[in-house]
Formats: structure tokens, sequence, C-alpha cells
């Protein structure tokens, strides 16, 4: 079984000076993909379900589904419920079977945000469930803009919860579909002087890779969520096999090539952040 915590996968991945990729799933085509690019390049994953996600297939199929494919990959697999708001969902991912849980109260005063997570961190360690919280606001491009973690804050948080991974906002922004060089370094200096605790960037597909690779190299950054880019492989190969089986109407068909185009850019993705020396 290599089926993993968040917390084990960022102890490793902070005593050996790289970052895990959390790959956002959005149903079975993109997790095995996912899957299939960790074991060809000997690196663990994180296979993630944000609230997109969950309202389109209910977390029991998503629990069952994503840990069959954690237990039969080479490499350590973590199962993540992202960018969960209340505690009854946190709740409802460790009961069906996910390894991690993201409690975001980001939208909360620092007070209530530190409160909520506490109660998370409550009912996860009992499972052995890993929890990532959130200070600061990672907003989204088009969307509600950003709010910069204050390192007081941050320090905080860490202190009073325990937490086994922070996200940050230091300029990523979610569903940015055109990398930029945003990063805030100096805001990410200060966090990290600030903290012990393995850190998290929302919003990686707009990082371009030679800053991604920085961060989690030479920095405390040691998970990247990624999303909008896998999306963008996925539907570029999802039109694609539209356009050259014009007369299917077989959806297994037509989204079949969708799994190698994905397993390529994860691969990218996944290598990029990993450590210098991979081992496939």
């Amino acid at each position: 079984m290599t089926v993993a915590s968040l917390h084990q996968l960022l102890h490793a991945a902070q005593a050996g000076r790289y970052a895990v990729a959390g790959l956002v799933v959005l149903g079975w085509e993109d997790a095995v993909a996912f899957v299939e690019a960790a074991d060809d390049t000997g690196l663990p994953v994180i296979l993630q379900a944000g609230p997109g996600c969950r309202r389109h297939t209910p977390v029991p199929v998503l629990g069952r589904m994503l840990r069959h494919l954690a237990e039969q990959a080479r490499v350590p697999v973590a199962c993540h419920i992202d960018h969960a708001t209340t505690l009854e969902e946190c709740v409802a991912g460790i009961a069906h079977g996910f390894t991690s849980v993201m409690i975001d109260g980001s939208s909360l005063p620092l007070d209530e945000n530190i409160a909520l997570t506490n109660r998370v961190i409550d009912a996860a360690r009992a499972a052995g469930v890993s929890v990532e919280g959130e200070v600061g606001f990672v907003g989204y491009a088009g969307g509600r803009q950003s709010r910069v973690t204050s390192p007081e804050e941050a320090a905080r948080f860490a202190a009073e919860t325990g937490i086994d991974a922070l996200a940050v906002s230091i300029g990523n922004v979610h569903l940015q579909q055109e990398k930029t060089d945003g990063i805030d370094f100096d805001a990410l200096r200060a966090i990290e002087a600030a903290t012990d605790v393995p850190l998290v960037l929302h919003g990686a597909s707009g990082i371009a890779p030679a800053t991604r690779s920085i961060l989690a190299r030479d920095h405390r950054v040691r998970k990247f969520n990624i999303g909008t880019e896998l999306r963008q492989a996925f539907g570029a190969a999802l039109r694609k096999s539209l356009a050259d089986q014009p007369s299917s109407f077989d959806r297994i068909e037509l989204l079949r090539p969708t799994i190698a185009a994905v397993r390529e850019a994860a691969r990218d993705a996944i290598t990029g952040i990993g450590p210098a020396r991979v081992i496939p």
C-alpha cells in the first residue's frame, strides 16, 4: 500500500529540499493520468478533490476512487480534500478515506480561523489525517483580489494550531492561465523567518516553472497546487479527439486520448519541483 498522509510527504520534502505537486482532480481520466505520471517519475503526488470536483461527484465515491488509485501506485500518494470551509466537509472527507484535508478559513477573522482550524485538527488527528490551513487570501484571476499573508498572523496561526501545512498568499493567484513573475520574494522570506511550517502555494499554474523550481529548492514551499495548466492540456486533447473522431459518440473512446496528454503535463509539473535528481 502506498497511501500516505500529507505530513509524511511534506516531511520528506522538507528533508530533501523539494516540493510535492497537489494535482487537481476533476474525474477518473485525470486522476489516472496523475498517478501514472507519479509512477513514471518515481515521485510522490497529492490527488486533490476541490469544491468543483465534490459538487460533481459525491465524496464517498471520490474517496474510494482516489484511495484505489493510491493503493495501486508504486510511489506514495496522498488523497486530499481541498478548500473545505466547514468542519462537516472535513469530517466527511476523513470518514471516506482521505488522508489530508484543507480547512480554508482565510475569509474569517484570524481568531475564528484559528478556532475552526483547531476543531478540524482535533477530528483529523484522531484518524491520522493531516490538515492544511490558510492565512491571508489567495485571490482569483478575474475575481476576488488577494490579501498578502501577514508574517505575524502566519506565526500566530502556526503556533496556535500546530498545522501540518500553511497556504500563503505572496502574489500567487487561482485560475491564472498565463505564467507571471508576480511572486513577492520579500513577503515569502518574512513568512519563512516567522514560521517553520511547510508552506503551500495555491494557483501555481500562474507561476513560471523556473520560478516554481526556485521556490521549491531555495525556499520552504513544499506543496504547489496545480490545476489550470492540467485542465488546459485536457481541453486541448479532448478537442483534438473530437476532431479526429467526428463520428464517435462513445465517451470512453473520446476521452481516452486525454489521459496521455494530461500524464505528460503532470510529469513536467511533478519533476519541475521535485528533487534535483529523479529516479524513474
